[in-house]
């Protein structure tokens, strides 16, 4: 008898605890839904602690253009051929000045504006990741055969909700060409995770794209704007431009933060067909971002 009240009392200290837990996440989803109130955008959210295990979602299914966030699925690709012998990160690569396309986003052309350079490997990651140059970008992906066999290797991982068909050349040609590299906030998050916990990469491949992850210097008004001075986030931004119509296609940013209590999660936020300014744009994230900071020190505690 004493037993059965025993077990009947830890099943209802359990409902409890997880009554009060959903509670908790709606909270957030509600405070989540109020930065998004009234604003001219179309905002995907995909938080996920890596610990806990613990979901929270807002149109985390729907596709969203990635912009340059797909440089990480980029660099996953590369650094997965170097773990298998193809490249090693110290190798160099030649840079003609035909590859540092003009009128586009390249501090490796404002260093070598007449090309004809050898970087390392590393160097060119770098730049493309923390810096997100454009013709690194594109430099890596003939380096790998082109688009397929980046979105080939990204789906070999389980994380299907993601297509990369064009490079950055033929996305500032056409407007419309940027929204086939697409992915799901949720398929964004899965990776980081699957990055971050799966040992898909190497050790020595895995330190360097996420000390490279939290050396990007772009988007410093996104996830982390309002986050603690010193939090430590590895992340990846993505900006697109703003057409005639004044109508921005993409202002992303995605990646992993550290708690102070040694926890992580992962979080991805895509604002996209955008008609508010960019602080606005940078304020939604950061908004979220720390809602998501709150929530998690929180329950730390």
């Amino acid at each position: 008898m004493k037993k059965n009240i025993y077990l009947s009392c830890l099943l209802l200290l359990s409902l409890s605890f997880h009554s009060m837990a959903q509670s908790q996440k709606n909270k957030l989803r509600d405070q989540i839904q109020q930065v998004l109130a009234h604003k001219k955008a179309d905002v995907g959210v995909s938080i996920y602690s890596i610990e806990s295990k613990e979901a929270i979602s807002v149109n985390g299914d729907k596709h969203y253009p990635m912009q340059s966030v797909f440089k990480f699925h980029i660099a996953m690709a590369v650094l997965n051929q170097v773990d298998k012998g193809k490249f090693s990160l110290s190798q160099k690569i030649h840079i003609k000045k035909s590859d540092l396309l003009p009128n586009t986003w390249s501090p490796i052309r404002d260093a070598h504006p007449n090309g004809e350079v050898e970087l390392a490997l590393s160097e060119i990651i770098k730049y493309t990741v923390a810096l997100s140059d454009n013709n690194g970008c594109d430099i890596l992906m003939r380096l790998l055969g082109g688009p397929k066999p980046i979105n080939d290797y990204i789906h070999s991982l389980g994380v299907k909700d993601v297509s990369i068909k064009a490079n950055e050349e033929e996305m500032h040609k056409e407007w419309n060409v940027q929204f086939s590299n697409w992915s799901t906030p949720k398929a964004i998050t899965d990776l980081l995770v699957k990055f971050y916990t799966k040992n898909v990469l190497s050790k020595d491949s895995f330190n360097f794209l996420w000390n490279t992850m939290v050396e990007t210097t772009t988007g410093v008004n996104r996830i982390k704007g309002q986050l603690p001075k010193g939090t430590i986030v590895g992340h990846k931004t993505g900006t697109s431009d703003t057409n005639k119509a004044g109508v921005t296609a993409a202002i992303n940013d995605a990646g992993i933060v550290r708690l102070p209590n040694g926890k992580h999660y992962a979080i991805a936020v895509f604002v996209c067909d955008t008609k508010e300014n960019e602080a606005t744009n940078d304020k939604i994230i950061s908004d979220i971002s720390k809602l998501a900071w709150d929530y998690f020190s929180q329950k730390g505690k």
